[in-house]
């Protein structure tokens, strides 16, 4: 089964539809990889720029919930392989779950030192205040 890494727009192009040729390949793609006959690899900075072109406000303000669920969606695909899945859920869970936190960058970070059993974080950002399961330690 070939191995490709997958980009940021294949991935925004079929969720959105925006542009119907590039939607309909990157739909045959995840096709392939959703039988087995793909396997499509991709890297946290790809999941993190998804999540912050499909909810910025100023390309396409997805809900969370609608960007989790269709992440969730891809992530299922038989053929759709991410180091430590469980943790980019995790983060979707908690960047959903706590909405007065901007960035999924903070909410993937919690989940990180969850499974690393780290339970401070250092950061100025007080973000970091409203997740109850890591303490921020201000430097």
């Amino acid at each position: 089964m070939p191995l490709v890494f997958l980009d940021t727009n294949p991935i925004i192009r079929y969720l959105t539809q925006d542009d119907p040729g590039q939607a309909a390949r990157a739909r045959d793609l995840f096709e392939q990889a959703a039988r087995g006959e793909v396997t499509l690899y991709v890297s946290e900075s790809v999941v993190v720029e998804v999540v912050n072109v499909l909810s910025s406000r100023v390309t396409y303000h997805l809900p969370r919930r609608e960007v989790v669920r269709h992440l969730g969606n891809i992530f299922s695909l038989r053929g759709f392989k991410i180091p430590g899945k469980q943790t980019y859920r995790r983060a979707l869970e908690l960047w959903v779950n706590t909405p007065s936190v901007r960035d999924f960058v903070d909410a993937l970070s919690v989940a990180q030192a969850e499974r690393l059993k780290i339970p401070t974080i250092a950061s100025f950002d007080t973000d970091f205040d409203r997740f109850p399961t890591i303490k921020r330690l201000q430097p």
